[in-house]
């Protein structure tokens, strides 16, 4: 009977000890004689063997055989085959049937299994055999199977073809490359073809082996004799070989060879063979031949001229000086090699030589300075150093070459000439410096006559209206103390003033850029189109009004009002300018500013829409046209305007970051032309739509807080919303205010100065809406400077009314911040 007890090993142990007991195989002692055999077989073999038994390949194996489970060992033990072998089942599992209905085994070689190994597949090759185990009636019951793993050796195979394969590449692409092998003990040198070519000896010789006297016919007389004595040496002394001589061929032209070998010996020291390599040097020796002629040649023509010429290797290392050098130095060659050249210099020359010179080589920018330097005689004379890098095509520096120009002469007569160029330089100076002073003198003067055009402007037009105003004022206190009532006229005599001297402030403002603008998104051929009936009503029936608006006309952000006021000014004054009429042209356009027209114009470049005004009459010459936007200049009749229209313009375009041209000639008409910022943002709500008329009178139940620090301006702003129908509480600054409200006081609309001492109307506001949710807010001031316009446009989402202001102004105003 079969026993297990009497085999050794890991795997009869794991055999012996394993639950038989249902598994597919059955307990041992049930176990054929078949299977008892080949299992006796299988681990009493060092070869890896294993049995695949049974209809599902139950797999038994030997130590052998273990490292071929790897992972799976000893898992696999008792384990259906397409378990085992899951990742190569498609492979062996036809394999195994083939031997099971066959009754044939085989053997296969270098065969290729992807298995899963550290997780990952892995292709690995075998060799390995299948043969069949019967049973006593000749049934195939199980399959015994015998291999090894050949990956490493393949591995290792085709690692040394390829490497034999890239020797043979490297060798064979220089033609100029020969490899040797010398049988010392036989005197039989095998070549390949290309060392046979280079030494002028048949292939089919070289490859069969010849004597190596069969190699030496080429070789230069001159040299033969040293390349025999020093392959004597090498068998001698086992010292490498390495020789340079000159190959002579048939038709007597030279080329040079360099050999390179080692002998190898027998344990006794016998030399057994001589193998090398052979490199044609021909060119490498011309080159060299070359570069020691174009080196005397250099040296010739830097000996042959009197400046002293050095260069330096790319880190500043100096390597050469050429004969001069050593002339006016005086000292021994090489000692100033390297950095050692510094100390030639004189000692408060040295530190200012050393920082230039650093610089230029950190840079690669040329060195150019003067200093001292020692010369033979003991004393420092001046010179001119220079030096230049010299580059390679890919910008790098590789080497500096520079020279040294004795200039003492030359600093001696600058020196000279020098004494009498400060007398000079000193005259010069003094004329400069009044020259300076007179243009000074004449800027102040230009300043001087400008501020005076326009504060006699000012004080023409105000005193012209303040005669009206007074003379109003006077007129009616009169006619009131007789008790008269007709006094109307000169009630609007005096509003009239007072409003022509608002106008003229807002002017100034405008041209100042410091009035207040509230931009909004503008069609700007809608608000033409719009306009069309004011300016033929305005213009009258002498002038014909003509518009061309562009398609897709682009989109601004401008204060509304104000262009239109724009475009009537320029409308009236092309309509001016033809007395006997003529044709008035509004012309819009999309254009762009370019970088250079933007430059020219002190503006930024970029898209912009274009209106035009143009007229066909009288035109300007080019000295107006220089002065027609300076406040107060204007070329009409006295009383036919006030010199503001074109600045007030002017001052609205910049203000609104545009631009603004005239161009005109006698005679021909004219063109004003106005540039704005192109709006590339979301246009929201039409700024053309208009609201819904309000009611202008207020009632009893809202309350408005008036603050103002002026009296009378509070007096004014307190008896008119009283007036209006308004319940009206006033304080004379910001703490007062905020003490009512504390107080419990919660008005609807706060209408405050924003310049006031203490604390500003925006302080007052911020801190009154923080106690009143909902609080309304309206500004006022006379100035726009402040804390609510900033860039001089009005602050978001604020509101504000300008000083000074008439009681339907106010009227309007204050009823439309409490509807909104």
């Amino acid at each position: 009977m079969f026993t297990l007890s009497a085999i050794d090993g890991e795997m009869a142990e794991r055999i012996r000890t394993f639950q038989w007991h249902g598994s597919a195989i059955g307990p041992i002692e049930t176990w054929p004689s078949a299977l008892e055999t080949t299992l006796a077989l299988c681990l009493n073999t060092d070869i890896p063997s294993a049995i695949y038994w049974g209809k599902d390949f139950r797999v038994l194996y030997n130590d052998a055989w273990a490292p071929i489970a790897g992972e799976k060992h000893p898992w696999a033990l008792g384990r259906a085959a397409s378990e085992v072998w899951s990742d190569i089942w498609q492979v062996i599992e036809p394999q195994l049937q083939s031997v099971v209905t066959s009754g044939k085994g085989f053997r296969v070689v270098d065969q290729i299994l992807p298995m899963l190994r550290g997780g990952r597949t892995q292709n690995t090759h075998w060799d390995y055999s299948f043969a069949p185990i019967f049973g006593p009636d000749g049934v195939v019951l199980g399959v015994f199977n015998q291999g090894n793993e050949t990956t490493g050796r393949l591995s290792a195979e085709r690692a040394l073809r390829a490497s034999e394969e890239r020797l043979e590449y490297a060798l064979g692409a220089s033609q100029t490359v020969g490899t040797w092998d010398w049988d010392i003990s036989n005197d039989r040198v095998f070549a390949d073809a290309r060392f046979a070519k280079i030494y002028g000896v048949d292939q089919q010789v070289a490859a069969g082996g010849a004597p190596i006297s069969e190699f030496f016919t080429l070789v230069h007389p001159e040299d033969l004799f040293k390349l025999q004595a020093a392959i004597t040496d090498a068998l001698e002394t086992g010292a490498p070989f390495s020789q340079e001589y000159r190959l002579i061929n048939a038709a007597g032209s030279i080329r040079w060879v360099a050999a390179q070998g080692r002998v190898t010996r027998a344990p006794d020291g016998t030399p057994l063979r001589f193998p090398g390599v052979s490199f044609d040097i021909t060119d490498r020796r011309v080159t060299e031949t070359a570069l020691r002629d174009s080196e005397e040649r250099f040296r010739a023509i830097t000996n042959s001229i009197d400046q002293m010429i050095w260069s330096t290797q790319p880190d500043g290392h100096h390597d050469y000086y050429n004969q001069r050098w050593y002339d006016f130095t005086g000292v021994p060659r090489g000692s100033t090699d390297g950095e050692a050249w510094n100390g030639m210099f004189h000692p408060d020359d040295q530190d200012r030589a050393w920082t230039t010179w650093r610089h230029s080589l950190a840079t690669g920018e040329t060195y150019h300075i003067e200093y001292r330097l020692r010369h033979r005689s003991g004393g420092y004379r001046w010179v001119l150093g220079r030096a230049q890098p010299v580059k390679n095509e890919l910008g790098e520096i590789t080497r500096w070459f520079g020279t040294c120009t004795d200039i003492q002469e030359i600093v001696d007569a600058r020196e000279i000439l020098a004494k009498s160029r400060e007398d000079l330089e000193s005259e010069i100076e003094e004329r400069t410096a009044k020259l300076v002073e007179t243009q000074n003198q004449l800027r102040q003067a230009h300043k001087m006559e400008a501020v005076g055009q326009l504060t006699g402007g000012i004080a023409h037009d105000f005193n012209n209206m303040l005669a009206v105003i007074l003379g109003s004022i006077n007129l009616l206190e009169k006619r009131l103390a007789r008790g008269e009532t007709d006094v109307a006229r000169y009630v609007d005599a005096a509003k009239d003033g007072a409003n022509r001297a608002a106008s003229l402030t807002h002017r100034l403002l405008a041209f100042s850029r410091r009035q207040p603008l509230q931009p909004e998104v503008i069609d700007v051929n809608r608000m033409i189109a719009g306009m069309s009936e004011l300016l033929t009503r305005t213009l009258g029936e002498q002038v014909s009004v003509e518009t061309v608006l562009a398609a897709g006309l682009w989109k601004i952000h401008a204060d509304n009002s104000q262009l239109e006021n724009a475009i009537l000014n320029l409308a009236v004054n092309g309509r001016d300018a033809m007395p006997s009429g003529g044709k008035l042209t509004v012309e819009t356009a999309n254009s762009y500013l370019s970088d250079e027209y933007a430059r020219d114009n002190a503006i930024a470049a970029g898209q912009y829409v274009m209106v035009a005004v143009s007229d066909t009459g009288t035109g300007m010459s080019a000295e107006v046209i220089a002065k027609a936007f300076d406040p107060f200049f204007t070329t009409k009749e006295v009383g036919k305007g006030s010199g503001l229209g074109l600045s007030q313009i002017f001052g609205f375009v910049r203000q609104s970051n545009g631009h603004v041209k005239i161009y005109s000639e006698e005679g021909l008409g004219s063109a004003v032309k106005v540039y704005l910022p192109r709006f590339d943002g979301d246009a929201g709500p039409s700024g053309t739509v208009e609201s819904e008329r309000r009611t202008e009178r207020g009632s009893a139940s809202e309350t408005v807080l008036v603050v103002e620090d002026d009296e009378r301006v509070r007096t004014f702003s307190t008896e008119a919303l009283r007036e209006l129908g308004y319940s009206v509480i006033e304080a004379g600054s910001g703490p007062q205010a905020m003490a009512l409200i504390n107080a419990g006081l919660k008005p609807d609309l706060l209408f405050t100065d924003v310049v006031m001492p203490g604390m500003t109307g925006r302080e007052l506001a911020d801190a009154a809406l923080s106690l009143i949710s909902g609080l309304k807010v309206l500004y006022t001031t006379g100035y726009t400077r402040n804390a609510v316009v900033h860039n001089g446009v009005l602050d978001n989402g604020t509101d504000l009314l300008q000083k000074p202001f008439s009681l339907d102004q106010l009227a309007e105003k204050i009823r439309k911040v409490l509807d909104e």
